[in-house]
């Protein structure tokens, strides 16, 4: 640990840094490829982490991340807010501001965020708030949803959701209950060894056959030990995408916080798209036509 100027004390990254430099996808991404998934990291000097987080990350600014989306033939990105940075929603927000590219986000908020704060958000590019019961960094709770999806459903936002449905019983049916468009990322937490008929994976695909439930196809390292060709998450993808075509997208989670010893190069997740979705048509909704509504792309 290190001390900044101003005094603040700047931790030493604990995780590895992301692959370099990618390789393009051996299937070239359509016109309008979207990563609707990635986390930017600032200088801890301006963006302070919470004090007590499950991670400290290296410094994965934007012009770093669009570098990447480039090389994958991608022309939009959707940044989620990481819990290290608790509700403040600033990096977001100012690249955003940017314009160095076409983005969308999504938000962390507190469980009493104002009227005029959402506003705010909206204004700068925000369309959902993600609630996270599944990592060690703490934020929203499930018993918020409810009133959340209230305040937010005239905006046209979604909630997120980072949660570990085999550990969850009552989780399928607290988001069934939702009446707004819910997002599930990372598989749900769901395990590939627990096999397709697995309790979990079952409650997964009843949520996703609802019209208001959604899917990102990311992060198998949470899911998989298969490193790095996750030859067993290929079924689980194809179920949710036989479930959902319509609401399944797709993302890099570049940096790969939570990756670690299974830090991935990014060209092979776009390829795992790919043996997932190997039709044409199929890809194009997941990459072009289906986050183009989710998150209001032009």
């Amino acid at each position: 640990m290190t001390t900044a100027a101003g005094g603040a004390a700047v931790r030493t990254p604990d995780i590895p840094p992301p692959v370099a430099t990618a390789h393009p996808p051996k299937i070239a991404f359509p016109a309008g490829a979207t990563d609707c998934h990635a986390h930017i990291f600032g200088p801890q000097s301006r963006y302070p982490l919470l004090p007590k987080t499950h991670f400290v990350p290296h410094e994965n600014p934007l012009a770093d991340y669009v570098r990447m989306l480039r090389t994958l033939g991608c022309s939009r990105g959707v940044l989620v807010q990481p819990s290290v940075y608790g509700t403040d929603n600033s990096l977001i927000v100012e690249a955003l501001q940017s314009h160095a590219f076409d983005l969308r986000a999504v938000a962390v908020v507190a469980a009493d965020v104002t009227d005029a704060e959402i506003e705010r958000l909206h204004a700068a590019g925000f369309r959902g708030i993600r609630i996270n019961t599944a990592s060690a960094t703490p934020g929203l709770k499930l018993e918020d949803a409810p009133r959340l999806a209230e305040r937010i459903r005239p905006l046209g936002w979604h909630l997120q959701f980072f949660v570990n449905l085999p550990e969850m019983p009552r989780m399928e049916h607290a988001l069934a209950a939702l009446k707004i468009d819910i997002v599930i990322d990372h598989f749900a937490r769901v395990r590939a060894a627990d096999g397709l008929q697995s309790p979990a994976y079952q409650a997964l695909l009843r949520l996703l056959r609802r019209e208001n439930c959604w899917a990102k196809l990311m992060g198998p390292y949470f899911v998989s030990e298969q490193f790095p060709a996750y030859p067993d998450i290929a079924p689980f993808a194809r179920g949710m995408i036989e479930a959902a075509p319509d609401r399944i997208v797709w993302g890099s989670d570049w940096p790969h916080p939570s990756a670690r010893e299974k830090m991935p190069d990014d060209g092979d997740l776009a390829d795992l798209l790919g043996e997932w979705a190997p039709d044409l048509a199929t890809r194009d909704r997941i990459l072009v036509d289906n986050p183009r509504r989710l998150y209001g792309f032009a």
